[in-house]
């Protein structure tokens, strides 16, 4: 099946993306939406502009808009005529994306599907959190988290490279704190640097760290692909 991948550069979109293509389906484009700000309660804020080197390490054509408004209805709206832009320009028969728990976006990408006459692809769907954690790492996907907004997640966290260490680590504080551990609730954001997909790793050169004692941002100011490819 040809698909268009809802895409924020973090590890549920793309090892959706990687999970898809196992599976034998074709992702013809990745779909990314840059919002107002971090307030949206349906897309990705930090380090949206990045994405573009990860489309560009996975050979994959982008195409992207951006919202005047963190209104979800106006976001959901934006989705949808650029997914109908994708099933114009590139013959999409579907939609995949990386969500795990969270019906707040999948009936809106239900309803995105059902109005375009698109089928949604879900790999991830209710996947045991630390057995997901374990398979990323286990499948070479080398991530940084890039914003923390849970009590148990301090600055630390901002730009750290998720290790086996770190899983075991984020079990503990996600039991004693009640975050989800797959950070689905939105508890944290991540980058993928480097994975299977890719061709080439991404450098982070530099980088600001945002921590107002409670919540932080890691954003990403120049990267690079790490080799020609």
């Amino acid at each position: 099946m040809k698909l268009a991948s809802l895409f924020s550069g973090g590890k549920d979109s793309t090892y959706a993306v990687y999970r898809a293509k196992k599976a034998g389906h074709d992702i013809e484009c990745l779909v990314s939406i840059f919002p107002k700000s971090e307030e949206s309660p349906l897309l990705h804020y930090p380090n949206i502009p990045s994405t573009s080197l990860q489309a560009k390490s996975m050979k994959i054509p982008q195409i992207v808009s951006h919202t005047s408004t963190d209104d979800p209805e106006t976001e959901t709206l934006e989705l949808q005529n650029l997914l109908e832009k994708a099933k114009k320009d590139f013959g999409i028969d579907g939609i995949v994306h990386g969500g795990l728990f969270s019906d707040y976006q999948r009936v809106r990408f239900e309803r995105i599907g059902n109005n375009l006459g698109l089928e949604i692809i879900s790999p991830l769907w209710h996947a045991d959190q630390k057995n997901y954690l374990q398979e990323l790492l286990d499948s070479g996907f080398k991530f940084i988290i890039t914003s923390v907004t849970s009590a148990g997640l301090d600055q630390t966290w901002l730009g750290r490279e998720i290790t086996p260490q770190d899983v075991e680590q984020l079990v503990k504080l996600s039991t004693k704190h009640g975050f989800n551990l797959a950070f689905e609730g939105g508890e944290a954001e991540t980058f993928v640097t480097d994975c299977p997909l890719f061709c080439s790793p991404i450098g982070v050169i530099q980088a600001n760290k945002i921590w107002d004692g409670y919540r932080g941002r890691f954003e990403i100011t120049e990267a690079i692909l790490e080799k020609q490819c």
